[in-house]
């Protein structure tokens, strides 16, 4: 794999919205999800290690730019805390049914960003 940025990806990154910078990181999340439980298949930990982390830095990542000034926000920061202490315990079983688990919630989130991005246009 290489360690060059791809110049289109760093284009998309410098000029999209707030909105798509988000949807970025929800669809991010679910490639590294996919590639965790891929290695947890494949039994190579390097890789479901490295993957689960990545999607531990990008909930993270959502759960600290959440908007706190509205209510809905505490909910969700709940539902963030309980998918990085499921990828802790994914990571430390290497357990593919806990990553799936994540990623199911993951897909619902985006799926909803989606469509706050519609209705706000």
């Amino acid at each position: 794999m290489s360690n060059t940025l791809n110049p289109y990806q760093v284009n998309a990154v410098m000029t999209a919205s707030p909105q798509q910078l988000t949807l970025m990181l929800f669809d991010g999340a679910i490639k590294f999800c996919n590639l965790a439980i891929e290695g947890i298949e494949e039994k190579n930990i390097e890789k479901a290690n490295n993957n689960i982390i990545k999607v531990e830095k990008i909930i993270e990542e959502l759960n600290i730019t959440l908007d706190r000034k509205y209510d809905v926000t505490n909910e969700i920061a709940l539902l963030y805390d309980y998918m990085h202490r499921l990828l802790e315990q994914a990571n430390i079983k290497k357990d593919a049914e806990m990553v799936l688990e994540c990623k199911d919630l993951v897909v619902q989130f985006r799926d909803m960003w989606k469509e706050v991005i519609k209705l706000t246009k």
